[in-house]
């Protein structure tokens, strides 16, 4: 044997507390972000600390607490934690992966939502602050970027290791952490956080959404300025949501609405209209002036069925009896459950349940375990794709050297050549090379 095997390959890859690590996805503010494979071949999306971080006495503390808190977070908005070292070194925190391009790609290759999308967005986000909140954790670092588009609906990422980051020398000097144009006037002033904090960023997100920016652009200094200090900016918010996010984004922590109240305002029915009168109304009206002798008129017949004897459909003859309306195409969901999700679809996407593929006018966009690589057609080179047996690669070649590589499971043949089929035409059309 040379060595070259694939038992002598899996020997040499990296194993962090007992997970594979197959490839290094990017970086965050806790540390670098893997892909891993627990030892039956579930993916998870394993978080190792930065030394600097880990060597901080205060952040093992901190991170140990909201380690244990995080792990009692419910409900289906979020990515929960699986498993976690809190004493050995490195540290590292494993979360259960959740296939799906972050909002921040979605609204990149879709734009901006429209009003159905964004209370669908917003009832999900807070149902998942909900959630988080009653477990005592405050996530601070709400944004796109933390907010993966899973099939099943919006997921939050990255809660309940924000405080235990916040904590550390790092921060010490007065810095705020979180992301300018997301934190609320009290993080970024360096005082208390609450839950509330998070409601000011789900506000700014759903600015973000709306194709807006809650506080313009400029450098961070200047975006926490002005949430400190100016009313936000609501041009693109839809008039029917305008109150409500003007409501998330208060500079005072307790005039903004808790996520129950959010979901209860997000969720409330539309107002039933009234019933419409069997037949319309005859209006009379004397004339202001004298008029030509009025032609002759005969009254319309009067109703076969008095108004208030209706007959039933059944007694009908047949040729009388109403055509029932067609099936609608989904069944709308009940009071209190929100309007359905119409996500629109790019011109070409590609996905299993552990990576996915975006191609459209806009480029390439590659997804695995929440983390995003998103290249303009100006950047790309060249885009290969080849497969052995079910499983397709896609590579992006850059003009600067970088490759990057994005496997998919097709599972059946048919599938695979969907895939091509609908993925060939895309790159014709938009590669120029």
């Amino acid at each position: 044997m040379d060595g070259s095997g694939p038992a002598a390959i899996l020997e040499r890859m990296e194993r962090i507390g007992g997970y594979l690590v197959e490839r290094r996805l990017g970086e965050g503010g806790m540390g670098t972000v893997h892909l891993a494979r627990t030892r039956g071949g579930r993916a998870v999306a394993l978080k190792v600390a930065r030394a600097e971080l880990a060597a901080d006495p205060v952040f093992r503390e901190r991170f140990r607490s909201e380690v244990e808190a995080a792990r009692a977070v419910g409900g289906f908005h979020t990515a929960p934690v699986v498993d976690a070292d809190v004493d050995g070194d490195p540290l590292w925190l494993a979360t259960a992966y959740i296939p799906g391009p972050t909002l921040a790609a979605r609204l990149a290759a879709e734009g901006a939502m429209d009003e159905p999308r964004l209370r669908a967005l917003g009832a999900a986000l807070a149902e998942a602050l909900e959630s988080i909140h009653s477990c005592g954790l405050v996530h601070r670092d709400l944004k796109p970027g933390n907010i993966v588009m899973a099939a099943d609906g919006p997921r939050v990422l990255d809660f309940g290791i924000a405080r235990a980051v916040e904590s550390t020398r790092l921060t010490a000097t007065g810095t705020a952490f979180g992301t300018p144009g997301f934190l609320a006037p009290e993080q970024a002033l360096g005082h208390d956080v609450t839950g509330a904090a998070d409601v000011f960023a789900l506000g700014a997100v759903l600015v973000a959404a709306a194709g807006g920016s809650a506080w313009g652009e400029g450098t961070p200094m200047g975006l926490m300025y002005r949430s400190v200090h100016e009313p936000p900016d609501l041009s693109a918010v839809p008039a029917g949501l305008a109150d409500l996010v003007s409501a998330c984004l208060a500079k005072e922590p307790a005039d903004r609405p808790t996520p129950a109240a959010l979901l209860d305002r997000l969720t409330e029915p539309a107002p039933a209209r009234p019933a419409a009168p069997p037949y319309p109304p005859t209006v009379t009206a004397a004339p202001l002036l004298p008029a030509a002798p009025p032609q002759a008129f005969a009254p319309p017949p009067p109703p076969a069925t008095p108004p208030h004897l209706p007959v039933p459909p059944a007694a009908l003859p047949y040729h009388q009896q109403p055509v029932p309306a067609a099936t609608p195409p989904y069944l709308p969901a009940p009071p209190g459950f929100g309007p359905p999700v119409p996500y629109g679809s790019p011109e070409a996407v590609l996905a299993d349940t552990q990576a996915g593929a975006i191609v459209n006018a806009a480029g390439v966009l590659l997804e695995v375990a929440g983390v995003t690589a998103d290249f303009g057609w100006d950047e790309i080179a060249h885009v290969e794709r080849h497969w052995r047996g079910n499983r397709l690669t896609l590579t992006v070649r850059l003009w600067d050297g970088g490759v990057y590589s994005c496997e998919l499971n097709a599972r059946r043949k048919a599938r695979l050549t969907a895939w091509l089929a609908q993925l060939d035409p895309v790159l014709v059309r938009y590669l120029t090379r």
